[in-house]
């Protein structure tokens, strides 16, 4: 099998380094890159033949995105992609993890659409012509609408069409892109599409969440199996969204409890099918003492087999991580704020069977979506996945989402646009400093990527959030490399952490 280190010395060549007593340096081969999702930027909706997502008819629902918001234009990365690319080349990224649009590879699920294909296959030959590794996930939350109208990820069919469009790609890229990843955080696209009402396609079930997580999962399965059947030197694997999540009173078994119930319903219930084949006991339990039928429709779903091929084996385990939960089985004298977008839309719980349990503040310095910086929960988590599930089993971790929203200010010195985000410079370097933590004890991490390397479509938020270390005028659609993208390319340069940081000159 050839490695995801082996792929990158195909496109660029490494230059060893003296790194300063003061600076961590990071592993050899450790692949520094950024990450984006073809929806949130790549606009161009209607153009070469691509049809409707999910995400488009979710966007004109009223009230669903803040201020109407959608993704027809986005950052039109679909016709600004080389300028992108050299973007990312000048910041010396070494990998970009994108996603294609199943609805432009086979607009309502149909047949292969040449023209929408081409534009992967031109973005794929500019990554390589740049020196970066082409990081391809199948599938970030935009399915066909028209799929969604015969059931969604609800119904059985879905992750077989999936498995084809998946096939689909290969047959146009299998020969260019050797790293895939099948799904892109599936409890998004279950729990909080299909149960909470918070993303596309918005509905309100808790027996849908558990069937979409069964067919996404079953997916990836399939996809896995027969994109090795074709070629046995890809690098592939699923990235999971994961948590830390620690009880208020660690004393207190209530709060415990709680804890341990938004884990299993996070956490487990996607590592343990495709870790163990199996899916965690008590969390079934819990969801069938209040919702007896969501559960008899879930298990009816669950053919024999199904297990054995959802918990086939992968070579990487992305894990995507922005903060931990702090929760307690009683209410909080000052309850933490919600990340929720404040849509006019109603919300339900994404964690199926968990009332009663509530949400605290740590006290912890904040992102402008309200979440906790909390580097250290990564290195707990990366931890703990490695020593739980990943290790034994020979799959090598990566960050492949991290992350963070601030209100951004453009500013004009000496002529030059420039974006002082000294908040996500500090986050960026903690996180990648919670990496080298976790690397030091033992953990097999081999490459990080921000999320994101553009300002973006940030899904119910719109356009009202940015997380990129790109600032992106949406209305000239210039791009601005901000501090934090000047920090990224000295980290990548000296392939260190420095203790002080230098300038972001």
């Amino acid at each position: 099998m050839t490695s995801i280190t082996d792929a990158l010395h195909t496109v660029t060549e490494r230059t060893t380094l003296v790194v300063p007593a003061s600076s961590r340096s990071f592993p050899a081969g450790f692949l520094f890159g950024a990450a984006t999702a073809a929806y949130q930027i790549e606009g161009a909706a209607h153009e070469d033949g691509r049809r409707d997502s999910i995400w488009d008819a979710f966007s004109r629902v009223p009230g669903a995105v803040i201020n109407g918001d959608n993704g027809d234009v986005a950052c039109d990365h679909y016709h600004l992609y080389r300028d992108d690319v050299a973007l990312m080349k000048s910041m010396g990224l070494q990998t970009y993890r994108f996603s294609s649009s199943w609805s432009r590879v086979r607009p309502d699920g149909g047949p292969l659409n040449p023209a929408g294909l081409d534009f992967y296959k031109r973005l794929t030959d500019e990554l390589l012509d740049a020196g970066i590794l082409p990081w391809l996930t199948l599938y970030h939350w935009d399915l066909p609408q028209a799929l969604q109208d015969r059931g969604g990820w609800t119904v059985r069919e879905t992750a077989d069409l999936f498995t084809e469009y998946a096939l689909d790609m290969h047959d146009a890229l299998g020969d260019r892109v050797k790293v895939w990843t099948t799904l892109n955080e599936p409890w998004c696209s279950s729990f909080l599409s299909y149960t909470a009402g918070i993303h596309a396609p918005g509905h309100y079930s808790t027996a849908e969440g558990l069937l979409a997580a069964h067919h996404l999962l079953l997916g990836h399965g399939q996809a896995v199996n027969e994109l090795r059947a074709r070629d046995s030197s890809l690098e592939l694997g699923i990235t999971l969204n994961l948590t830390v999540a620690d009880p208020a009173d660690p004393s207190d078994p209530a709060d415990a409890a709680a804890a341990r119930k938004i884990d299993g319903r996070f956490n487990r219930w996607f590592l343990d099918p495709v870790f163990r084949g199996e899916y965690p006991a008590d969390v079934i339990d819990e969801i069938r003492a209040v919702d007896a039928a969501a559960v008899d429709a879930f298990e009816a779903a669950v053919h024999p087999g199904d297990l054995d091929v959802i918990s086939t084996r992968i070579d990487a385990l992305g894990v995507n991580y922005y903060h931990g939960e702090l929760v307690g089985a009683r209410p909080p004298a000052t309850p933490a704020r919600s990340g929720d977008a404040p849509t006019d839309r109603a919300a339900a719980s994404p964690f199926p069977a968990s009332d009663g349990i509530y949400w605290y503040d740590r006290g912890l310095a904040q992102t402008a979506m309200y979440w906790d910086v909390q580097p250290e929960g990564l290195t707990r988590l990366l931890r703990r996945v490695s020593e739980e599930y990943a290790a034994a089993v020979g799959t090598v971790l990566y960050v492949t989402e991290n992350g963070a929203a601030y209100d951004d200010e453009l500013v004009v010195e000496a002529g030059e646009r420039r974006v002082h985000d000294a908040d996500r410079v500090d986050f960026l370097r903690g996180h990648l400093g919670a990496i080298l933590d976790a690397v030091e004890a033992g953990v097999d991490v081999r490459g990080y990527f921000y999320w994101s390397l553009l300002d973006n479509f940030e899904w119910a938020w719109g356009y009202a959030k940015r997380f990129g270390i790109v600032r992106v005028d949406y209305e000239s659609q210039e791009r601005t490399l901000k501090d934090s993208g000047r920090e990224y390319r000295r980290i990548i340069t000296d392939r260190a952490l420095d203790v002080s940081p230098a300038s972001t000159n």
